[in-house]
């Protein structure tokens, strides 16, 4: 049987969403690797809604669900009815939704937040031992959702570490190419676009992550 992998998306967009390429990359090596997943997100809207010709703000409202449907090809499936037992592991991409929309770091920094439903679904996989991975900007979740002395890395900024550390979680710096792995909580983190300059760069820890996800998969 083919192991079964949710990935959670917070929209379609590096300013406002998930990041595209971290999203694509990840489902190509779940694909590769011969494993089925299922794109989710809550159904809810988001923080706000970025021009990514000019980056500036727009004056309209996006819905995540909806905006996830563009990098699912449609098959997404709303964050309520999805459930921790329909799968073997989870991983979320990053892009600025993981800290504008999925928790509010972006706004508080270390006096952060995540939004209940999240929290609820991401620590479900940790309880159930279970595998998570994360990426980019979304390991600055990790204290909060699993707890003080966590390991994850989001690379190398300084001043994000030093946010993670307050929360008590423990930054270990990691280049775009390599993966941080907490064995204890089955945890593993990648810088990707908080460092990679292209796609190619971006792959190697993308697709070292997934790898280390899927054979932490009890089977």
């Amino acid at each position: 049987m083919a192991k079964k992998v949710a990935v959670l998306l917070s929209g379609c967009g590096v300013y406002d969403g998930s990041e595209i390429y971290e999203a694509v990359l990840t489902l190509l090596r779940l694909d590769q690797s011969g494993a089925e997943y299922q794109c989710i997100a809550p159904n809810d809207e988001m923080m706000h809604v970025i021009n990514h010709a000019t980056g500036e703000e727009m004056s309209e409202s996006r819905n995540m669900l909806v905006e996830a449907a563009r990098l699912a090809r449609g098959n997404v499936q709303d964050l309520a009815e999805a459930k921790q037992e329909s799968f073997d592991a989870l991983i979320l991409p990053g892009g600025f939704g993981a800290a504008k929309n999925l928790c509010d770091f972006a706004v508080k920094g270390s006096e952060m937040s995540v939004r209940p439903d999240v929290l609820s679904f991401v620590r479900s996989f940790h309880q159930a031992e279970k595998p998570v991975g994360l990426m980019c900007i979304a390991p600055v979740m990790m204290p909060v959702i699993f707890g003080k002395g966590v390991k994850c890395t989001i690379g190398t900024d300084p001043d994000v570490a030093d946010e993670i550390r307050t929360m008590g979680g423990d930054h270990q710096d990691r280049g775009v190419d390599d993966v941080c792995i907490d064995p204890v909580n089955k945890l593993v983190s990648t810088p990707a676009y908080m460092l990679a300059t292209g796609m190619h760069e971006a792959s190697k820890g993308i697709f070292t992550l997934v790898d280390e996800i899927l054979s932490m998969i009890k089977k």
